[in-house]
This record gives structure tokens, sequence and C-alpha cells, in this order.
């Protein structure tokens, strides 16, 4: 025990708490990893319940216009009204295939009340930085379909122009269209294949990908393993090297030669022998 006795000094006393705080950092990351992909897990399961469903009425999926809960994200509504053609918007800085446009968003005015805001596709943005050409919504009576997503916030110092919005903010969209509108979520309009050729295009199916969280968290936890094995291990080699310097780890043994057996004598040296001692 007296060869450990050098861990009592303040030196190591320091290592361990930095050992212990980078432990605890890595330990605090691979958790956080662990949280992200609980998150994407449950962003899938959204995806695979939901994208594909049966639409139902919006007005029975959000009873409360204002309210959204975050596991309604990509439920399919079915909407009955009209375009309010007048009051579309464009949402500028809006990334698609690698390219920056807009969204193009329409309220829906709904033949049970209330205004909904639709989201109608993308459209690439001109050269002169305006909004490029695209097609005038359905006139007239239609009944179409979309997929809930939640409003977005306003960004600071990001304000709208005109037409142009930063964001999707529903409630500024409410403010603009003037009539009781829905506010805790907006639609992402379910083209036809042939709707879909068209500006504005379709957004693209969600990717149904748990990312490499998981393998991440691992790694962290290992990281703070290995952290007290290195210290464990560096500890162990100033232990050996304070013996050394004490004269305390003995000098290697040489190994004995084993003693030989004696060779066997002859027969005759045998007989000269006794007769000598006649």
């Amino acid at each position: 025990m007296n060869d450990w006795r050098f861990l009592f000094a303040r030196r190591w006393a320091g290592y361990l708490a930095l050992t212990i705080v980078f432990a605890i950092a890595c330990s605090a990351l691979g958790t956080w990893q662990l949280n992200r992909r609980a998150e994407a897990l449950a962003e899938v399961a959204r995806i695979d319940a939901n994208y594909d469903a049966a639409a139902v009425p919006v007005a029975e999926a959000l009873p409360d216009p204002a309210a959204f809960d975050v596991d309604q994200r990509w439920q399919v509504v079915a909407l009955s009204g009209e375009y309010l053609a007048d009051e579309e918007i464009v949402v500028r800085n809006r990334p698609f295939e690698g390219s920056s446009g807009f969204e193009v968003v329409t309220p829906f005015l709904l033949d049970s009340g209330g205004v909904f805001m639709v989201d109608r596709g993308w459209i690439a943005q001109a050269s002169d930085g305006r909004p490029s050409e695209y097609d005038a919504p359905p006139s007239g009576h239609v009944e179409v379909e979309a997929r809930l997503k939640a409003g977005e916030d306003r960004i600071a110092g990001r304000t709208s122009t005109g037409v142009e919005f930063a964001t999707i903010d529903l409630d500024e969209l409410a403010e603009r269209v003037g009539e009781p509108s829905y506010t805790g979520a907006y639609g992402v309009l379910v083209q036809s294949r042939s709707d879909a050729a068209e500006p504005p295009l379709a957004a693209a199916r969600p990717v149904r990908d748990e990312g490499p969280h998981l393998s991440y968290a691992l790694q962290w936890f290992v990281f703070a393993l290995l952290a007290f094995i290195g210290l464990g291990w560096a500890a162990n080699q100033e232990r050996k090297g304070l013996a050394e310097a004490s004269g305390a780890v003995d000098a290697p043994k040489v190994p004995r030669e084993p003693k030989r057996a004696p060779r066997d004598r002859a027969d005759a040296d045998v007989e000269d022998e006794i007769l000598d001692r006649r």
C-alpha cells in the first residue's frame, strides 16, 4: 500500500478532478445524443402513423383552431371550401433540392367557417430575386387534402415585405386575412402526380432516418470510461518509476545452472580403484 502514497498528493487530486469533469461532460454529451435519437424515432413513428393515413375533416382533427399536438404532424386532413387567392403570400429563403426559393401559402376559406392556411408548394427564385412564375390556385369551390404542420415563430431582425414573409407565422397571416383563422397548424397540400410536375412543386416526402445518434452516444460513454482507465495507467507508471528510483525493485535473479550428474565410470576404472586400496 505504501507504493501508492503519492496518490494523496495535491497534484493527483487535480488529475482526478479533471478526469471526473471530463467524464461528466462526455456522459452529458452521450445522454444528449440518446435524447436526439429518441426524438428522431418519435418522428419516424409519426411519419409511419400519419403520412399515408386516410384524411379526416380538419374540424375533427383540430377542434381548437389555436391548438396543435406534435403527434399530429403529417396527419392528413380534408378541406372543403375555396382559396382566397387575393390573400396569397410567399415565404422567402426556402431550400428545395439544393436551390433557394419560396413557399406559396394560400388562405383557404372553409365551408364550416374559418380560414386554414395551405402551403401549396415551392417555387424557384428568379434572377432578380423575386418569385418566379407559378400557377394560381383553382377558383371556386374545391375539395383538397393537406398534411398538418406546426406554425413557425417570427425570426428577430427578419420582417415581412408586402406579400413576402420571413416565416409561416400563422398569427401574422391571420391578421392579414382579417378572418377567424387556424393559428395552431397549417397544411402542406397533398398533390396528385400531374399537379406535382408544375410549380408550385410538392414538398418531398420526409425521410425515415433515426440518424447516427446511438453510435455517437456509445462513443461518448466509451471516452468517459477511457479517461479513468488512462488515469489508472498513468498512476501505475509513476508507481513503477518511484520504485525503481528508490531501489525497491529487486535485480533480476540469474538462474542457476543445474548440477551435472556424474559421468558413468568404466568398469576398468572401478577395478583399478579397488586394487589401489589394497
